[in-house]
């Protein structure tokens, strides 16, 4: 990938909606080229979608693990990903394992009741406190200090609201398409301009809408994925976390509840990175007692 492109994919990372005209002026290129190489780049697979933090409305983050049989593992798979409310949907270790998040309202609603039988093994773990995320991921961390502050939104903090019906039409265009303009918007959801643009400039501001870059890592040159899961001495797992979340491989880690109580997905550019990644510097991070890892076969969902 050309590094003019790479400096877009950073920069659509830190402001997904940022509009050509900002992106260009940072990055030191025309418009019409920035508008061109990122239509490119979505043709390509890489794109911004609108993603519902349910955690601002008070719901509950879950991490969950299942173990199945190797038929059973594609399907359900799938059908984990068509819902709404889970998302980083991964097949791993062969397809015999499934690794998910959910957010829900109330713990009831945890979906371990509606599972088929060919599972394994099931665990369930309240993510308490989240490190990194994917928008924070620094592998793809090729702009300046200057360009990256100049890229950023302002978005003072504001309490979340409930959700109307033109909100929830307004993100469903935005899941798909985190660009959607507020022309395409309102015409969807079959109100004003001015009104779509308040309302998503709200949503931003309240985090409840997220712009998450939608991109399979293996598309910038990181082949290798894994799943981790750590046991982390209480007293070290705040330092433990932040640890994590500076480290480029690293583009989700989170402490749950659970005996494994810090856990992170990686990527990097080969196996043979992956295992020095996990041997000098997760291995020598102070109270990880123990550590199990998973390789990601596909991704079904990510944002």
């Amino acid at each position: 990938m050309e590094s003019i492109d790479l400096r877009l994919v950073h920069a659509l990372q830190i402001d997904g909606r940022a509009p050509f005209a900002k992106i260009a002026g940072v990055l030191g290129i025309s418009e019409h080229t920035a508008a061109r190489r990122c239509q490119r780049l979505k043709e390509r697979g890489i794109r911004v979608r609108g993603a519902l933090n349910r955690f601002r409305l008070g719901h509950h983050a879950w991490t969950l693990r299942l173990r199945c049989t190797p038929d059973a593992g594609p399907v359900l798979a799938q059908a984990l990903a068509r819902r709404n409310d889970t998302f980083w949907v991964h097949l791993m270790s062969g397809g015999t394992e499934i690794s998910c998040l959910q957010q829900v309202e109330s713990p009831d609603e945890l979906l371990l009741d509606r599972l088929p039988r060919r599972l394994v093994d099931v665990s369930a773990h309240n993510i308490l406190r989240g490190f990194a995320s994917p928008g924070t991921w620094r592998g793809i961390a090729c702009l300046t200090e200057e360009e990256v502050a100049a890229l950023q939104p302002e978005h003072p903090h504001e309490p979340p609201s409930e959700l109307t019906a033109l909100d929830e039409a307004f993100l469903k265009v935005l899941q798909a398409d985190g660009r959607a303009g507020f022309a395409e918007l309102a015409t969807k959801a079959g109100t004003s301009e001015s009104t779509a643009r308040r309302r998503v400039e709200h949503l931003r501001r309240t985090g409840v809408l997220e712009l998450q870059l939608d991109a399979d890592p293996a598309l910038l040159g990181f082949a290798t994925q894994a799943r981790l899961w750590m046991r982390v001495r209480p007293r070290h797992l705040a330092e433990a976390g932040a640890a994590l979340a500076g480290h480029s491989e690293v583009y989700f880690a989170a402490a749950t509840t659970g005996p494994a109580n810090l856990v992170a997905s990686v990527t990097c550019r080969s196996s043979g990175d992956l295992y020095r990644y996990l041997t000098e510097r997760v291995g020598v991070l102070e109270g990880v007692g123990e550590l199990e890892s998973a390789p990601v076969l596909r991704t079904l969902k990510r944002a």
